[in-house]
Parts: C-alpha cells; structure tokens; sequence
C-alpha cells in the first residue's frame, strides 16, 4: 500500500497500468528507456530506496543513501541520465551471509547510484513481467508470499489428493543464469528497446570487486536480480503448465470433470507447479507420472535454460510415506477419515537455528538485563510466531521447542528477572498471547511465551489482487490491511535514541490498541510509517505515559509541528485532508502552542 501511495504521489500509476494492460495484450515496447529515465520515475526510485533499509548499506564507493540526501531533484535526475548514457556500473561488493544449511551464499551489493538505476528498471520492467508470469509462482513479485506458495500445496492435497512431490534444487542457479539467453527472455517479453536491453547487459556483467567480471550469473543483492531470475524460470512455468494444466483439447469439455477425463485418456503427464524464487515442487497423483516429471524438468533446464540440478538434493517423495520440505516447513499427507490431508510442521534443522538463535538472546538478556534485549527477544518470539502459526502442528512444534529450552531459560534469566503468570500485561501482550503462561518479567517488560501460538488458516492468493489495475488497487485498498502481528514486531526491534523504555513500550501497545490506524486519517499504518507523536509536548510538561501518546503516520505528524506554509498546502493535498481531520490536526497544534491551519 505504501508503494501505491508513492506511485500517485509521482503521477506513475497510470503509467505503470497501461504497460501492464500492453503486456497482457502481447504488445512489444521499443520506447521504455524514455519512461525509465523519466523525472517521475526517478524521484520515485529515490523515494523508493531511501524507504529501505537495504539504502544504509555501502558498496564499494563507501556511499549510501546519506550521501545523495544533499543533492536537489534536479541534480539527482541530471546525474542519473548522464550516467545512463554510457552506462558503466562501478565495482559490486561481495558480501557472504550464511544459509541455514551452514553453507555460504554470495551476495553482490551495487553502488548506491547504480542501485537507484537498477530501480528505475525494475519499476518499469515489472508491469511488463507481472502480466506474463504464471499464477503460482510466489517469489518477490507483489503481494504475494511463502504462505500463499504453502496454501497452494495444501489445496491440491487437501482436495484433488495429489500426494506424490517432484522436488528439484538446481545447482547454484543464481550463479549460473545464462546471460545470453536473459537477453532473449527479456525480448520475448516484450521489452524490445535495445537501449535497455544493452543497459541490462552491462548489470550483469559489473565487474564484482575481487573476482572480475562474471561471464554468467546475476548477483544475489541487486534490487533487479529478482525480477530477473524470475523471468528466466517463468518460460519453466509455461512449459510445465503448457504440458497438462493449460493444454489445448481438441474437443470443447463442458465441466472441468470431463475436460481432465479427457486429458487422463491422453499421454499427458498429469502435475501442477508451485515455485517460490528458485524453490520448486511439481504436485502428482502417482509414482510413476512423478518420475516422468522428474526426467523432463531435468532435461528442460539443462537444453533450453542452460541450468544443472543437484542429483543428491533433487527425489521423489511420496508424501504418504515420508516429509517433503519447503520454505522452512515439512509436509506430510496424513489419512484423516477415508482420505488424506496435508500436515505442516517446522523442518529440523530450522527448529536447531531457533534454538541456537532464542539462546542468543537469553544470553545477552542474562548479560545485560534491559528493556530492549527484552523487547528484541519479544520481537524475534513474535516474527517466529507470524511465519510459522500457517503450519498445521504448530502448536505441538513450538510446545516441544518451548520445553527443550525450558531448563536453559529459567537457570539464566531466574537471576535477573522474575518468573509469574503476567499481572497487568500492556495491551499489545493482551491481544497476542493468553496469560496461562507463566513467563520472565524483565526491567518491566514480560518476555512473550514461545509455546502460546495458535493455527492461523492459510488462504489462497487471488490473482485478481494486482496493483496494477483498477480493480485491483480497490481490491488491495478493501481487503488488504497491515497484519498487526508482525507490524508490532517490526516496531520492536526499532531503536530510537534518547528515548525512555516507558516511551518504546507504550508506542507499541497505542499502535496494538488502535489496530495499527492513524488517530487523525483513520488510514491503516505499516510499521515503517508509524510516529509516535506527545499530546502534551515534553517541552511543556508531557510526559511519556500511555494517555499522552498518539499513534499518527509520519506525514501528518509532520503536518502538526511544521510552520512552513508551502510544506503543509503540500501535505493537505497529498493526504486529501478533510474539515474533520483539519479539526483534530489543529487541536494537536494547538496544544504544541501553533496557530491553526486554515482550510483552503
């Protein structure tokens, strides 16, 4: 939602719609380096950016998003088109982060210019893309998510039975993707400028610091990559849709009964795909069309996508049988009466890094017992809790999770904290968890219970729900809305400096008592737009308490405490400031001791 307010913001969602309506008709586009390069464009791309957290981190220049806050619009959009007319990205920056099967992966930071570039691109190529790419694919494309790819599989076992799994790790496949054969995808999409296409081709081949210039690959850390590895395995999508879910018949079939009959009487290989970035199942009803699928996906990536599989990571599993893996959970055809349902579970090695990470924290808690190592445990508790409650067992996993760290936790923290049913909890720990368990109370704050987490039921991802058409802005405006859960926990583990444990913790049980709205608009808040603004100012004797605080987006804080009139006819025109919100906003100002907006 906070994409889409800054796509009107930069008058660019109409522009954004109309190349996905082209796409969807099959159009080619020879003029995008006009639209890439537009001032719009990028000032949303700089918008977008410094809204990120990824913006802080240097590449091999030593600069962040710091270092263009200084330069004016104009400068900016000056510097951004020259270097684009000779493009020659700087040097990328290697960074290793560690996987959790303790492997290593290689991540390839860009410079903060060149990452500002590569957003332009991504802005306009994934309209383009979006309207092309298959259904169930999940990975980083817009509102959609792990639990969707995970409600998707629990769909087709839960109601067509399919229980057989194709499972296919490809060998280090963003180390692998085919340069050449990119550049094709990208024109068979549509995206026929060869300015952009030649662009893109100089991302790819930006020399990474070290190691020289990468003759295959996309580097894991570039704001485009995604897109682009998305692009790359969505001709995999249509080739295995294309092979029994969108095959053509030759007679018409009135009911999708008699339209699959039809198809079981053919050669066809009866399966369905789900993909989450490089992590793909194809879903089967039977062994033997399994292996089939198996054969056929390995030599399809190896002859037409140019990519290996890893033999020892690739199997079949029969899910009658045995777990099949993915995202972090195990999944597991269970009989449930006279038919079989999909149970969900936390992978094992997933469970031993949420062990290893809880000690962590109870560590630095025990060495140093203070509101925010309590609040970060908290935060980490209630992330776990928000990924994990879709699985079917999680509450048997997170009780046995609970009881074997239940020892470790008592004997450290039983010196620094107290161990009680909570008494008078804030109201964000009210709304999350009961108070049957008991828990440490530490420097004030009381540590979530890892066992107390409930089944939360998984839903489909409607399709209908894009960002890039009419009805679907509606669509995201009416249903969607920040899940307060996590919300809460990206609040949790924001420090802000020269502010009081009262304060932090009082912020997040205003913004868990409102339901996550702004108190003046009534708009839903993300975490990241969330002020937290003093009704009586401290200045003149407020105080941190819960009553003095107010939960506002960052914007109509600012509207409060600016004296600026050009700056606040800005604000009332972008938030379409109504007499009643005026009415509110100037009874804040007036108990900061300002004088009264009028309304225009």
């Amino acid at each position: 939602m906070q994409a889409l307010r800054y796509w009107d913001y930069y008058d660019m969602t109409e522009t954004f719609t109309d190349l996905y309506e082209k796409s969807i008709e099959r159009q080619s586009f020879s003029r995008l380096y006009d639209v890439i390069t537009a001032r719009e464009n990028i000032l949303l791309a700089y918008r977008t950016i410094k809204s990120n957290k990824g913006s802080k981190t240097s590449g091999t220049d030593g600069k962040t998003i710091a270092d263009l806050k200084s330069w004016s619009e104009e400068e900016l959009i000056t510097e951004v088109r020259n270097k684009l007319k000779n493009y020659c990205p700087k040097k990328v920056r290697r960074k290793w982060i560690e996987k959790d099967n303790g492997k290593w992966r290689p991540l390839g930071i860009p410079c903060i210019l060149d990452r500002m570039i590569q957003q332009c691109f991504k802005q306009v190529l994934e309209p383009i893309a979006e309207a092309q790419f298959y259904n169930h694919s999940y990975g980083f494309r817009p509102l959609r998510s792990a639990h969707h790819a995970m409600a998707r599989i629990q769909t087709l076992i839960n109601t067509a039975q399919f229980h057989f799994v194709v499972d296919i790790d490809i060998k280090s496949f963003f180390d692998h993707i085919n340069h050449t054969l990119l550049i094709k995808q990208l024109w068979h999409l549509g995206v026929q400028d060869r300015k952009v296409l030649a662009c893109i081709s100089k991302m790819l081949k930006a020399e990474i610091d070290g190691e020289g210039k990468p003759t295959c690959g996309v580097p894991q850390g570039g704001l485009l990559s995604t897109l682009l590895s998305n692009i790359v395995l969505n001709d995999l999508d249509q080739w295995v849709a294309g092979q029994w879910e969108f095959f053509p018949l030759s007679k018409p079939y009135q009911s999708k009964v008699g339209e699959r009959n039809a198809k079981k009487r053919s050669r066809l290989k009866e399966g369905y795909l789900i993909r989450y970035a490089d992590d793909f199942k194809i879903l089967c009803k039977d062994g033997e069309t399994a292996q089939k699928w198996y054969h056929a996906v390995r030599l399809y990536l190896r002859d037409r996508l140019k990519l290996d599989i890893s033999p020892e990571k690739s199997h079949i599993v029969n899910m009658r049988k045995r777990e099949s893996e993915f995202l972090g959970f195990t999944i597991r055809a269970d009989k449930k009466g006279n038919k079989r349902v999909a149970r969900t579970g936390i992978k094992a090695n997933k469970k031993q890094k949420i062990k290893q990470k809880a000690k962590e924290h109870i560590r630095r808690i025990k060495a140093s017992p203070s509101a925010l190592n309590a609040l970060l445990f908290n935060s980490f508790v209630s992330g776990l809790h928000h990924y994990f409650r879709r699985a079917t067992k999680v509450n048997l996993e997170f009780s046995r999770l609970a009881y074997d760290l239940q020892a470790y936790i008592y004997n450290h923290l039983k010196p620094v904290g107290r161990y009680e049913h909570p008494a008078n909890p804030p109201p964000v720990y009210h709304k999350l968890y009961s108070l049957g368990f008991k828990t440490f109370k530490i420097a004030g704050v009381y540590l979530f219970p890892l066992a107390d987490v409930k089944t939360a039921n998984t839903r489909g991802f409607t399709p209908a729900l894009t960002p890039y058409t009419k009805k679907g802005r509606e669509g995201i405006h009416k249903q969607l809305r920040p899940d307060i859960q996590r919300e809460i926990g990206v609040l949790m583990t924001s420090t802000l400096p020269n502010r009081s444990v009262e304060y932090m913790d009082n912020r997040i049980s205003r913004y868990s008592m409102k339901m996550g709205k702004c108190e003046i608009t009534g708009n839903d808040l993300l975490a990241s737009d969330v002020h937290c603004h003093h009704y009586t100012p401290t200045c003149l004797g407020g105080t941190d308490q819960f009553n003095n605080l107010r939960i506002l987006h960052k914007d109509i804080h600012r509207l409060i405490h600016y004296t600026d009139k050009e700056k606040i006819k800005m604000l009332l025109r972008r938030y379409s400031i109504t007499a009643s919100m005026l009415e509110k906003i100037n009874r804040y100002r007036e108990n900061c001791r300002l004088s009264k907006i009028e309304q225009s």
